[in-house]
């Protein structure tokens, strides 16, 4: 992995994160704030960017390439749209990462330290600080909802095709049993 120090809060970073759709909402003060809690990393193909278990503080924006989600050794799914988040569920529920993500070719991210709380200018106010952690929360909201929609789906699917070999398995029973 290759990792930039923590980003500056100028125009032009501000400018490149509102090219990201999933950030194009923000205030330009709020996007101030991302930047002066994020890196820029870069993985190669195969790199692991977060562990199953582990109960590490970053929160990722692609930015470019695509990244593999495996958990207990199957894959899952693949992030491959710019400005798509992951790693939120950790960030959300507190609990260990639910699943590995490996970079597929090279990927950069936008990586946001949740616990740099530090790195922001204290001269802002409690208000404007609750302002940012609700549009992550709100940008949280929305992926999860879009992925669960994918996931019903995709457990209908598995369920239609369950009852479909019950049924076969029932005939061939009844068949030898004949």
């Amino acid at each position: 992995m290759i990792e930039s120090k923590y980003l500056q809060d100028n125009i032009q970073n501000i400018q490149k994160l509102y090219e990201l759709p999933t950030l194009k909402h923000f205030e330009t003060h709020s996007l101030g704030r991302l930047l002066r809690l994020s890196k820029i990393r870069q993985y190669e193909q195969g790199e692991l960017i977060i562990k199953e278990g582990d109960t590490d503080p970053w929160l990722y924006f692609l930015l470019s390439g695509s990244v593999r989600v495996v958990k207990e050794g199957i894959g899952i799914c693949e992030i491959d749209k710019k400005g798509e988040i992951f790693g939120e569920m950790r960030i959300l529920d507190n609990l260990g990462r639910s699943a590995s993500v490996y970079a597929e070719g090279t990927t950069i991210c936008l990586a946001v330290d949740t616990l740099a709380k530090d790195r922001l200018k204290h001269d802002g106010d409690m208000d404007e600080r609750l302002d940012l952690m609700l549009l992550l929360y709100r940008i949280f909201a929305e992926y999860m909802s879009i992925r669960l929609r994918v996931s019903n789906e995709e457990v209908l699917i598995a369920r239609k095709e369950n009852k479909a070999l019950k049924r076969k398995l029932k005939l061939l029973i009844k068949k030898q049993s004949k």
